[in-house]
């Protein structure tokens, strides 16, 4: 989300991005064509091209592309169908390569370490900095596809009300949110396996992404001194040509974007369709937009909790999703819940989508699709139930194929659909 005029204030301004990956319309393997599809249509390797105030990019490998609002909007009305439109023409364009895009947060067999191919125009100098120091030809880097929510604020007052409730909520997203229980061929596991993936993409320098949920720094000042610069000083012996700076490698699970008045909220899986992505960026917002307005809790308390007791929850969401059991009172009581302890991940939703009044923020569709999230699970869940546990490449590329086809028709993936 870039602007160059003075900082929006808070909630004043919105950016999306969405990640998919490009695989052989037929088989589903990865196709590292990304330079060819913007060559085909820009007649250069551009890395980045708007079209339809929707921009395409590309970031590290050649098997992704990224659809991005092309500046900060007042709200999502309005974005899906320009998203969708961009969709079909990218499938129109690929379809002369005999590929597509497929979505989910990771490619259910993809082998990196033999697959990946780094972006070698714009950038290059910085990719490959960045893969010699942490090898990027791994699940971490190159098989993850995610929903990227930016959030405008105007001020440190902004920031750090923004940022508190940002903490708080960033475990619960992948209980909605999940979408890879699948890795090199089979259940991980985890339901949500690229963000069990990406917390130890950077494990050589555990300060890049810290434990994922953000330390609690609430002003610029705190922030620079306490994440930015000690990212400075980890990487300074590792890259004295200095081409990755602290900002861009800043991988916690909400980044603030100091540069350009935002924060960058990054735990949600890339859903089957863009109408599943645009509800829960909804929700999201209305839950965000209650805690920072105290609704349930006062910002004292939201600034007071402990990033390990955040840290609990999220291992619980990232291997079970929904089904979390959650049993620390004092976070839930910053949430609003006054019933049974522990509760489910699902029934704490159930009670934020309520409290929150989502249905203020969403459309039709979007309402209709986190009723079906809470109903019938993340798309994780769904996955699992229509493949199960011990797949054959067979059952994934039949089942992921139809996520293919649920992104070009802009439908949420029903696994008792005939």
């Amino acid at each position: 989300m870039n602007h160059t005029l003075a900082p929006l204030r808070l909630w004043a301004g919105i950016g999306v991005e969405l990640e998919y990956m490009l695989v052989d319309a037929h088989t589903l393997e990865v196709r590292p064509i990304a330079d060819q599809l913007f060559h085909r249509v820009t007649g250069a390797p551009d890395s980045e091209v708007e079209r339809g105030g929707i921009a395409w990019s590309n970031e590290l490998v050649l098997h992704l592309i990224e659809l991005k609002t092309g500046g900060p909007v007042v709200g999502l009305g309005g974005l899906g169908t320009l998203f969708q439109a961009q969709i079909r023409e990218i499938n129109a364009q690929l379809a002369s390569f005999g590929a597509r895009l497929m979505p989910s947060g990771m490619h259910p067999w993809m082998d990196p370490s033999r697959e990946t191919e780094l972006w070698p125009h714009a950038y290059g100098e910085v990719y490959r900095t960045y893969d010699r120091i942490f090898g990027c030809h791994a699940h971490g880097y190159a098989n993850l596809q995610s929903m990227h929510l930016n959030l405008s604020f105007g001020d440190d007052a902004e920031f750090g009300r923004l940022h508190a409730a940002c903490r708080v909520l960033l475990p619960l997203l992948p209980a909605m949110a999940a979408s890879s229980p699948f890795a090199d061929g089979a259940h991980s596991g985890w339901l949500d396996h690229r963000l069990e993936a990406y917390r130890h993409n950077a494990d050589r320098i555990p300060s890049i992404v810290g434990r994922v949920i953000p330390e609690p720094c609430f002003n610029r000042a705190a922030y620079q001194e306490q994440i930015l610069e000690v990212i400075r000083r980890d990487i300074g012996p590792l890259d004295p040509e200095g081409w990755l700076q602290p900002e861009f490698l800043n991988a916690r699970g909400a980044i603030a974007r100091f540069s350009r008045g935002s924060l960058e909220v990054r735990l949600m899986d890339v859903q089957e369709c863009v109408t599943a992505d645009l509800a829960l960026a909804g929700l999201v917002i209305s839950v965000l937009r209650r805690l920072t307005e105290e609704r349930w809790c006062s910002l004292a308390d939201l600034q007071a909790v402990e990033t390990t007791e955040l840290e609990g929850v999220l291992a619980e969401t990232i291997r079970y999703a929904d089904a979390a059991s959650i049993a620390e009172v004092a976070y839930l009581k910053l949430l609003g819940w006054h019933g049974p302890v522990p509760c489910s991940a699902r029934d704490l939703w159930r009670h934020l989508v309520e409290a929150a009044g989502a249905d203020a923020v969403l459309d039709a569709s979007g309402v209709r699709a986190v009723e079906g999230i809470l109903r019938e699970g993340p798309l994780a869940r769904r996955l699992l139930r229509a493949i199960g546990p011990n797949p054959n490449r067979l059952q994934l590329r039949t089942v992921y194929r139809e996520l293919c086809d649920c992104l070009a028709d802009d439908r949420v993936f029903d696994p008792g659909r005939d």
